[in-house]
């Protein structure tokens, strides 16, 4: 089974037929190193209008394909989700937000606990987001 295969197997499985585009979104997003913006998936994928990526990202959250992190910046950012079948809590990780660079990075590895709600409310997700210079922005001696 061919990249492609899988990645339209993936979205079938949460009910997204795999079109051509939605495949060259899917595919930008798991190439993607960090949490990806609209304006970063334009400048990716040029060939492709903006209209229709947001089109495809609205999708892809309806049928969580993919979760959205508020940064602080102006723009949502977009990270894939981890399980096949739906987001789960593990994919509610900590995020961090470089004031120098601007990027957003996931941190798979710091989970964010899960705390307990008065009764009659249910949580759908969880944002939490660290805010201050990255490694790269660090060591480049670049400061807020």
């Amino acid at each position: 089974m061919n990249q492609n295969e899988i990645y339209a197997n993936r979205l079938e499985k949460k009910g997204v037929r795999a079109t051509a585009v939605r495949l060259l979104v899917f595919r930008a997003m798991i190439e993607a190193s960090e949490a990806v913006s609209l304006l970063d998936l334009e400048n990716k994928l040029v060939t492709v209008d903006k209209s229709t990526i947001f089109r495809t990202l609205h999708l892809f959250l309806i049928h969580r394909v993919v979760h959205a992190i508020e940064d602080g910046s102006g723009s949502l950012k977009y990270e894939i989700c981890s399980g096949e079948e739906s987001c789960s809590i593990d994919d509610m990780h900590t995020h961090f937000y470089c004031e120098v660079c601007h990027r957003t990075f996931c941190f798979s590895s710091i989970h964010i606990p899960v705390i307990e709600l008065p009764d009659g409310f249910h949580m759908n997700s969880i944002n939490y987001m660290v805010k201050g210079i990255c490694s790269e922005c660090d060591k480049k001696g670049k400061c807020v």
